[in-house]
């Protein structure tokens, strides 16, 4: 039976696991023989790049299997849905979900880009995140119009060569960039670096209306309560980290100076919207007459030293962080009850919808039913603001039609 038209859906976090062609079709010759390849590894398919062997792990690609089988054992490719990797296999999926178009995060480069960060070889990385790039934008969504919502990596080593590539890509058709929840455990300058790190991405992105997307785990870093802690705890806490990084960006200025920057936070909820507005907001307006101008260290902070105090321009805390987050950051959520019952705290406007297919948080393949179920005493044009309308304007995209049954 055909999904009503009201309920299709836009899913704003989801994965592609990446077919084996990716780099070797794309790579410059030269690079080919040490670009990520496909190997045979204890049984299983597996990616070899780097001197590093990566598995794929049921995890990443659950998809069509009941929760009792969810494992972190590896995978191949046979083994998946074939919609984990084949945009036409995905397309086919979605429409069983009712899902119209998705945004997918990258599996091997993991969320934003890590692996290639990590290599030892800056220049076959560039490649490698080209490559990757251009096969997002040419063969994942240039196959099927309309159902993909293209979203591209960065050199993160490289912020001036990052806004060249956010540049040649949204000449290409990119709508999205992947970008750490926190850059610094990666090792690279946090958002506040009083060297403006990372203003070339934050202007070339603000320029073309790409938005930043910031994965939960996108540091390489889980929320933790004790390093002996079981898995299962790290995991039900991590929406933490996206709680850190709405900190981070509300305080960083970066929105002051960069008027049309956006940031979508990915995998992480919005229950906890609510409360931590009302927490920024009061430590904003009881706080920021003194911490304007200027700062201590944290270790200082925490010791009871009075630290010496460092002159900062990075930002004039004038404009309240709740109407910064609704000027700029959206939330991002897949199945919540107390979420969607406090979307009007959060701003109608600033709540987009996702699936997470094909990980083990998915609500594939009924996505659109849970969806219709959560959100029926919302008016029709909020239900169709956050199914759909939200994402269509936060990425600037334009969906294909809706399928025919």
């Amino acid at each position: 039976m055909a999904k009503p038209s009201e309920e299709w859906l836009i899913s704003v976090d989801d994965h592609v696991i990446e077919p084996g062609h990716v780099w070797q079709d794309r790579l410059p010759t030269a690079f080919r023989e040490r670009g990520p390849r496909l190997e045979m590894h204890d049984g299983h398919s597996a990616w070899v790049y780097d001197g590093n062997v990566f598995a794929h792990r049921i995890l990443h690609a659950a998809a069509g299997r009941a929760k009792e089988e969810f494992s972190p054992a590896p995978i191949s490719y046979e083994d998946m849905r074939p919609g984990c990797y084949d945009p036409v296999e995905r397309a086919a999926d979605m429409d069983r979900d009712g899902v119209l178009a998705s945004l997918c995060f990258p599996s091997f480069p993991r969320f934003c880009g890590q692996t290639f960060y990590e290599g030892n070889d800056r220049e076959l990385a560039m490649h490698c995140v080209i490559a990757y790039n251009d096969w997002m934008i040419d063969e994942w969504s240039g196959s099927m119009p309309g159902r993909f919502i293209p979203m591209i990596v960065l050199p993160l080593w490289d912020p001036v060569a990052g806004a060249a590539e956010i540049e040649r890509c949204a000449a290409k058709g990119a709508k999205a960039i992947t970008f750490p929840e926190n850059p610094t455990p990666l090792g690279l300058p946090s958002i506040h670096s009083h060297d403006r790190f990372w203003d070339p991405v934050l202007s070339a992105a603000n320029a073309t209306g790409m938005p930043l997307c910031t994965h939960i785990g996108s540091s390489s870093q889980m929320p933790t309560t004790s390093q002996d802690a079981p898995m299962i705890v790290h995991i039900s806490v991590q929406p933490v980290n996206l709680m850190l990084t709405t900190a981070d960006w509300v305080f960083s200025g970066h929105f002051d100076r960069y008027p049309d920057l956006k940031l979508c936070l990915s995998e992480g909820g919005i229950g906890w919207i609510p409360y931590m507005l009302e927490k920024l907001d009061y430590t904003w307006d009881r706080q920021r007459h003194w911490s304007a101008t200027g700062h201590t260290t944290l270790g200082d902070a925490v010791a009871g030293r009075g630290g010496q105090i460092t002159e900062t321009a990075t930002n004039s805390f004038d404009t309240p962080p709740s109407e910064i987050f609704r000027n700029h950051i959206y939330g991002c959520f897949i199945d919540e009850k107390f979420g969607v019952e406090v979307i009007d705290y959060i701003g109608v406007d600033n709540v987009m919808i996702e699936t997470d297919y094909p990980h083990t948080d998915s609500t594939w393949p009924n996505s659109s039913t849970i969806a219709a179920e959560a959100l029926k005493t919302r008016s029709e044009h909020e239900r169709y603001q956050i199914l759909r309308g939200n994402a269509e304007r936060v990425f600037h995209f334009k969906p294909a039609s809706i399928p025919a049954s």
